[in-house]
Formats: C-alpha cells, sequence, structure tokens
C-alpha cells in the first residue's frame, strides 16, 4: 500500500501542475482539446485525492457496526473514480469536442498550447513512469492483463491506466492540433477533444468492472481453494471440506468460511481442538486470511 501511495502523490502533483496552465493555454487559443485536456487533469487530480481518502478510510479499525472493518472502503472509492472519468472525463471531453466540431472556432498561435503539451508529455511521463514501476512490483512473474484481473488493490493498477490514458490523450491532441493548424482545419480540434473522451471511457470502464467486482465481494482464486483442501486432506480428524467461501474485505484481509465433515467418532473436545488447529494452519499458510470461520457439517 505504501508503494501505491508513492504513484498516487506523484500523479496528483503532476496533474495539480499541469490542470491550471492546460486551461489557461485552452482560453487564450480557443483550444476545446486543450480545454478537454484541462478537464481531464481537473478529474485526475481529483481521482487522487479520493483513491487516497479511500485508503485513510479502509485503514479504520473495526467496531460494533463494522465488525469486519472498513477496508470495501477503498473499493467504493476507486469504483467512484471510475465514474468520475466516465462521466466527468469522458462525458464532457466528448460534449466539448461535439460542439466545436459543429461550430469550430478557428485556433490562435498554438504556441503555448505546444509548450504546455511537451511540458505535460514529461510531468504525466514521469508520473506513468513510476507508477509502471510500483505496479510492477506486485505482479510477481504475471502478465500485465492477469495482474489487473487478479489484483485485490485496485488503487495499485488504477494509476497505471490513468497516467497512460492521459499520456495516450496528449499523443492524440498533439497530433490533431498540429494538422489542423498546419492545415487550417478547425474540426480536428474537436475530434481530437471526442478521440481524448473515448479513451477515457474505455479505461472507466476497464476500472469500474474490476472496482465492482471486488465491492461486490470477489473471493479467492479457486486454485488458492484447491490448495487448502488439500491442506487438510491426511488431517486425521476431517474427512472432507465440502464448502469453502471467501471475500476480500481489502487488499490484505480475507473472509474464509469452511464447511466441513469431521468424522463421527470424535468428542466435542476433539473437535474444537481440529478448528483451532485448521485455524492456525491457515493462518499460517495464508497471512492475508485475517478471519477463519468453521462450520462442522
Amino acid at each position: 500500500m505504501a508503494n501505491n501511495r508513492k504513484s498516487i502523490y506523484s500523479a496528483l502533483a503532476a496533474n495539480l501542475m499541469i490542470a491550471l496552465t492546460k486551461f489557461v493555454a485552452g482560453a487564450f487559443t480557443n483550444s476545446s482539446s486543450m480545454i478537454s485536456e484541462g478537464i481531464h487533469s481537473t478529474v485526475d487530480t481529483t481521482n487522487q485525492l479520493l483513491l487516497l481518502y479511500g485508503i485513510k478510510r479502509s485503514k479504520k479499525a473495526a467496531d460494533e457496526n463494522h465488525p469486519f472493518g472498513y477496508g470495501k472502503e477503498l473499493y467504493f472509492w476507486s469504483f467512484v473514480v471510475s465514474i468520475l472519468i466516465f462521466g466527468l472525463g469522458g462525458g464532457v471531453s466528448i460534449y466539448q469536442g461535439i460542439l466545436h466540431i459543429r461550430e469550430p472556432e478557428i485556433m490562435k498561435d498554438p504556441f503555448w498550447n505546444y509548450i504546455v503539451l511537451i511540458l505535460s508529455m514529461l510531468f504525466e511521463g514521469t508520473s506513468l513512469w513510476i507508477s509502471i514501476k510500483e505496479f510492477n512490483k506486485t505482479r510477481n512473474g504475471l502478465g500485465w492483463w492477469d495482474s489487473i484481473i487478479k489484483s485485490k488493490d485496485p488503487s495499485s493498477f488504477l494509476v497505471v491506466f490513468e497516467d497512460g490514458a492521459a499520456v495516450a490523450g496528449l499523443v492524440v491532441v498533439m497530433i490533431l492540433m498540429g494538422i489542423g493548424h498546419a492545415y487550417n482545419i478547425p474540426e480536428l480540434d474537436g475530434v481530437a477533444s471526442v478521440i481524448v473522451g473515448l479513451i477515457l471511457i474505455f479505461v472507466s470502464s476497464i476500472l469500474a468492472r474490476e472496482s465492482r467486482s471486488l465491492l461486490m465481494g470477489e473471493g479467492i482464486a479457486p486454485e488458492t481453494r484447491q490448495k487448502i483442501k488439500l491442506l487438510f486432506e491426511d488431517d486425521p480428524a476431517i474427512i472432507g471440506i465440502r464448502t469453502i467461501l471467501s471475500t476480500y474485505q481489502s487488499p490484505q484481509e480475507v473472509v474464509l468460511v469452511l464447511i466441513i465433515d469431521f468424522r463421527d467418532h470424535l468428542e466435542t473436545g476433539e473437535i474444537t481442538g481440529a478448528i483451532q488447529r485448521i485455524r492456525d494452519r491457515i493462518k499460517i499458510t495464508y497471512p492475508l486470511v485475517r478471519y477463519v470461520i468453521v462450520q462442522p457439517e
């Protein structure tokens, strides 16, 4: 989580420095795509703050109303971030772009736009490099897509997607702005804004899918469930594990429910000892499992 905060802080700093300069440059040059990029950076800045808030809330200690803690706060705020990217980022950019395609404005001297875009590429590129570097530390040899699907910490890959979308949007704006200015095609400025919006909507749909899955109670992987069954196949007190139920309360906390067939001849004390043995062994083998609930069948 500390590594994730490092990438979030770097993204926050980059977006704060960029957002204002994009708005100023867009206002002076009548560039809708630059205004869209300013909206994008503002949304990203808000997103970093919401992620940091979600991380802080997820660390809150368990209480009477939330006996398993507040870990899912991170999943909730990650989902909110994905909706903001879709609505404020993608939706407003597309709307702004369509307006400028229908009623194009002749762009003034785009010199300052290019200066802002180059500086933005520098800042966003640096933030992207830091976020990729931190995300690579969590991959454990898995491919990128597999790492995203299997990750239980949306803050680890959300910043990578945000920064990647930002860099892609800047490239699109720079290319189409240059072509539009060189060949006097002001509509291309609006087209760039629409493309930026579509990029953001695509990214937000991926992030919303992953955050929603975790928020709805995603459990441990099938291979992990199989390993847990094998862990106790030689236990003399157990006939077998009938059902394994689980859910991630946070990236570092799993609630595990085991419905187990115990042998008929066991006394109450022997079953109690077996249950404690099962709990201890699982917690040692899988440190992320915070709570182990055993139900004899």
